[in-house]
């Protein structure tokens, strides 16, 4: 059976060792001289709790929160059919096309992947569009890396606006269970503050620092996005919305809902099973379980709750939600944000905590180059079409803007928080 916490023995100090070594290997992106990235120490480090604490198979897989990792890939599932029908791509190209100029038009390309992350993958969303944000920016003269650290930015704060945004705001959902519609309405007004920060910050750079970008020769080369499938992308479109009826109107297990949804996806005669299978991101899920097992048996060690009783005698509790905020941001840029969000969620009480760390966690990203995978992705692409994306450049941005929306999560928390309260 999982340790109980009683006492502080020779398994519990083998069970602390292995949890530090998975965090450190969160920190670090893997362990030194290993081959070994995130994924592969959660899993290593599962396989480890497993063995110090001789659990059986069935004992560690009761660690693992299921919902959490069928909503994941279920959504995974729908998002691929989004984007191998050409919906993520026609959509960025048809907002480029707009004869705006480019303070107005950096607004429309932030709400629409805002918007997109709100509903599908963020990351998925980051990898469809950035090749048409490049080419947009090109055409018109115009340096690219504003747009595309802009675009990462708004993917990562469009997705803290709803408990699908994101793989964090799942299992928050998941493990606090959250009201769909009650989390939306807290968590809509802030974000759509932040966006409003991020534009303004980024409506100031275009004018004041005017850096026209050098036309490679390829600048009229596509940007070899999938065509537009309208039968596939209308077909996504509708299970999508079908889907946020049933989250906003109904109290059907939001798992259940979005695994059917994705059943009702892979029947179809155009795009193989195995395509969209393809692009499900199998290592995030095998992550998700990992530190699901490492987790349970840091807890079990009584550890965790000892440090959290401490601070709170010190008067730092996590019932604060400036601290609360302030151990997300810090946490979630040490170890990445899902790893974070599962070491802050046992010591949470109520639904308000859950919204303050869906939306701290998720702007924590923006701060640094590698605090999400969104950055990187865009980061990544941008490099093979020779545009270099280092951290500095991605802090002229990312660390303003996160404070911007950490700013303008805490001016409507004030403004709205009940007195006395």
């Amino acid at each position: 059976m999982f340790a109980s916490g009683v006492g502080f023995d020779v398994r519990d100090s083998a069970t602390v060792a292995v949890f530090l070594i998975v965090y450190l290997g969160m920190f670090l992106g893997g362990l030194p001289r290993l081959r070994l990235d995130r994924t592969g120490v959660a899993v290593l480090g599962a396989i480890a709790m497993i063995a110090v604490n001789g659990w059986t198979v069935s004992e560690a897989a009761s660690a693992i929160d299921l919902p959490t990792l069928v909503l994941l890939f279920a959504f995974m599932l729908v998002s691929a059919q989004m984007r191998l029908g050409g919906f993520y791509t026609a959509v960025t190209r048809a907002v480029g096309a707009w004869p705006l100029p480019p303070v107005a038009l950096m607004g429309a390309l932030l709400g629409v992947v805002a918007a997109l992350s709100a509903v599908f993958s963020n990351d998925v969303v980051c990898l469809a569009v950035t090749p048409v944000i490049v080419r947009i920016a090109w055409r018109r003269g115009w340096d690219p890396v504003p747009w595309l650290v802009g675009v990462a930015c708004a993917s990562n704060i469009g997705s803290a606006a709803t408990l699908i945004g994101n793989p964090q705001n799942m299992l928050i959902g998941s493990v606090m269970g959250v009201p769909f519609g009650a989390y939306l309405r807290a968590a809509l007004p802030p974000v759509l503050l932040a966006l409003l920060g991020l534009w303004g910050l980024l409506a100031w750079r275009l004018r004041a620092h005017r850096h026209p970008a050098v036309e490679p020769a390829a600048v009229a080369a596509a940007d070899n996005g999938p065509a537009l499938d309208r039968w596939q992308a209308a077909k996504g479109l509708f299970v999508a919305g079908t889907l946020l009826v049933v989250f906003l109107f109904t109290d059907w297990p939001r798992e259940v809902a979005a695994l059917v949804a994705a059943g009702v996806l892979l029947l179809s005669r155009r795009l193989h099973s195995s395509q969209v299978m393809g692009q499900v991101d199998w290592p995030l899920l095998l992550l998700f379980a990992g530190l699901f097992i490492v987790n349970h048996g840091f807890e079990g060690t009584g550890l965790s709750a000892r440090v959290v009783a401490l601070l709170a005698a010190q008067g730092i509790t996590l019932a604060d939600p400036v601290v609360l905020a302030l151990a997300s941001v810090t946490l979630s840029n040490l170890v990445s944000n899902v790893p974070a969000v599962m070491l802050l969620l046992p010591h949470l009480g109520d639904h308000a905590q859950a919204v303050t760390l869906a939306l701290a966690s998720t702007y924590a990203g923006n701060l640094l180059l590698v605090g999400s995978i969104a950055n990187l992705i865009v980061a990544d692409l941008a490099g093979r079409d020779g545009i270099v994306i280092d951290w500095r450049r991605h802090a002229a941005i990312g660390l303003p803007a996160t404070a911007l929306s950490l700013v303008a999560w805490w001016g409507w928390h004030w403004a709205t928080a009940v007195p006395g309260s």
